[in-house]
């Protein structure tokens, strides 16, 4: 993935963030861009003064330690997964739907004409599948 290119779906939640990305071909360094992403974030809420707590190994408590990688099989495969991306702040509980939620690619999908602005409200279809969570 290029430093400045678009991923193809993505939401921040408070703990955690769901990511879909292309890598250029022969790199598959999940790990480095991961951490990357999680540290410039961070230092970027640190410089806006959002004061952040640290766990007992004196790291910010900020983001889940772990993460899962998936290659994406398919298109059905595709869908599947930016739908749980943009699912998940509803999933999560801290919004009524995908459009109250400001931190995600739903709003580009929106705006694009991809998905329409009442897509994953509280009374849709919960979007079921392994997603490693």
């Amino acid at each position: 993935m290029h430093a400045h290119s678009r991923p193809e779906a993505i939401v921040v939640l408070p703990d955690h963030f769901h990511w879909i990305c292309t890598l250029p071909d022969g790199d598959a360094d999940y790990s480095t861009r991961i951490m990357q992403i999680k540290r410039t974030f961070t230092l970027r809420l640190i410089d806006g003064g959002i004061p952040l707590q640290r766990n007992s190994r004196g790291e910010y408590a900020l983001w889940q330690r772990r993460f899962w990688e998936h290659t994406i099989r398919d298109e059905t495969d595709m869908q599947r997964h930016v739908d749980y991306i943009h699912f998940n702040p509803v999933k999560h509980g801290v919004a009524q739907s995908a459009l109250a939620w400001p931190h995600s690619s739903f709003h580009r999908y929106v705006r694009d004409g991809l998905l329409s602005a009442d897509w994953g409200g509280v009374s849709a279809k919960t979007i079921t599948g392994r997603f490693g969570e």
